[in-house]
């Protein structure tokens, strides 16, 4: 089975079992991971919800079990640790427009030989197409 890097969106989607029939093919075909980025973006939001749409519109006792779950992350969804992806995130940022997040999530998807999957309300023009210049795949999911 090969591994898929999910953003916070989708992370939130799988730790809060509220899967789309989407997501739950994907995730039928594929192990989860993520990224340092995605997952300290998701925590901020557990932590510091601020209207934001990961989980500004939860409530408090929703975001404090998400972030029991963010606590004692499962040993089935990976993170490559960024030392492992640092210098490709560096060679990536330095040939294509995209944030640290957006080469961290490129570097971790080409690393792991699988797909970046995003949910499609942050589908970004510039991660979409460093993906594609470096073969990664990319998907988008609904939820």
């Amino acid at each position: 089975m090969t591994t898929a890097v999910l953003d916070d969106h989708l992370l939130r989607d799988l730790l809060s079992g509220e899967l789309s029939a989407e997501l739950q093919e994907l995730l039928d075909e594929h192990s989860p991971a993520t990224t340092n980025l995605y997952y300290l973006r998701l925590c901020k939001s557990v932590v510091a919800a601020r209207g934001g749409r990961l989980t500004g519109s939860w409530s408090p006792e929703r975001r404090r079990a998400l972030g029991r779950a963010l606590l004692d992350l499962p040993e089935s969804i990976e993170i490559v640790p960024v030392r492992s992806l640092a210098f490709r995130m560096a060679e990536l940022a330095s040939v294509h427009p995209v944030s640290t997040l957006g080469a961290e999530a490129i570097a971790a998807a080409a690393h792991l030989r699988g797909p970046l999957c995003v949910w499609i309300g942050d589908d970004g023009p510039r991660i979409r197409e460093g993906a594609s210049v470096t073969g990664v795949v990319y998907k988008t999911i609904v939820r």
